[in-house]
């Protein structure tokens, strides 16, 4: 008998375990932006009660450890992922990605790799059902109170820049075009809206993109005006320029960024923002970096 209840015991303690897990599991009614800590690359995952947006993957697999801290064990599903550009310290996490999770939609640049690692993760996204998406400059993604502008690259940057350009019935082609310009130019650059809260996703663009942005946006007027802004490239001293910082205005830049050879964040870009009064952080100094907006204000986790 006292076998009997000895095992009643320990089940109602597993049970109970399972609840009060899943009661701390259950989601706010907040935005929560975290920039993964994958070392030499970017990965950012966004949530907002049950959906998900992760943009770009970084380098390996150290992205399945953010996911597994910020999303319930029972969610495999991620309703939106973005690849900027084809760099593997952007898609090589994806890979794992793709093999953990099913994903609805993929947005990614139209520009192929020959890389053998791309090549994978074209095979992957491939079998997997999900709608491959080439977005341009002006569409709109809608993702429960989730806005997202895709403010570049645009039809003609495209037109001019790429060729072999391939589409299918419903859907486009990943790695459907080529180019000779740096990948990095057709990196997709989004603009993020949750009530009043707006945050800026840069991927790697340099300052010819950074500086052609930058008159775009300011011909929109103050509400390009942004809280978040995530530093291109690294902070590297071929990303951001000065005149996107005026027009955007950010609070808070965050920067990506590992152990490197490159000399990223560069000390020209961490001097520009501490003269336009940003914030800074940096996942080699902090780790996972938290944000948190109720769409009025906005704290750091």
């Amino acid at each position: 008998m006292w076998t009997k209840f000895k095992y009643l015991f320990v089940v109602l303690g597993l049970f109970s375990a399972l609840l009060i897990i899943t009661f701390v599991s259950l989601p706010d009614e907040n935005l929560h932006i975290i920039a993964c800590d994958v070392g030499q690359g970017d990965a950012i995952l966004i949530k907002a009660k049950n959906t998900q947006l992760l943009i770009d993957g970084g380098k390996d697999d150290k992205l399945l450890d953010c996911l597994a801290k910020n999303m319930p064990f029972w969610d495999k599903n991620i309703e939106i992922v973005i690849l900027t550009h084809q760099q593997i310290d952007h898609y090589g996490g994806l890979i794992e990605v793709f093999k953990a999770y099913s994903v609805d939609s993929f947005l990614v640049s139209p520009i192929d790799s020959s890389n053998q690692s791309f090549r994978l993760l074209k095979s992957l996204v491939g079998s997997s059902g999900t709608r491959i998406v080439n977005p341009t400059a002006g569409m709109v993604v809608r993702l429960g109170k989730i806005h997202l502008d895709i403010v570049h690259p645009n039809e003609n940057f495209l037109a001019l820049n790429t060729v072999n350009q391939k589409e299918v019935s419903g859907g486009a082609v990943l790695g459907g075009a080529t180019t000779f310009r740096d990948p990095n130019d057709f990196s997709i650059v989004a603009i993020l809206s949750f009530g009043n809260f707006d945050a800026l996703f840069t991927g790697d663009i340099g300052p010819e993109i950074s500086d052609m942005l930058a008159q775009e946006l300011s011909q929109k007027g103050d509400k390009r005006k942004v809280e978040y802004i995530k530093v291109p490239h690294h902070g590297s001293k071929n990303g951001l320029t000065k005149s996107l910082l005026d027009v955007t205005k950010p609070k808070v830049a965050v920067i990506s960024v590992g152990k490197n050879q490159w000399g990223h964040p560069h000390k020209e870009v961490i001097e520009l923002l501490k003269e336009e009064g940003v914030k800074i952080l940096r996942t080699d100094e902090i780790g996972d970096i938290e944000l948190v907006t109720d769409g009025r204000s906005w704290w750091l986790k």
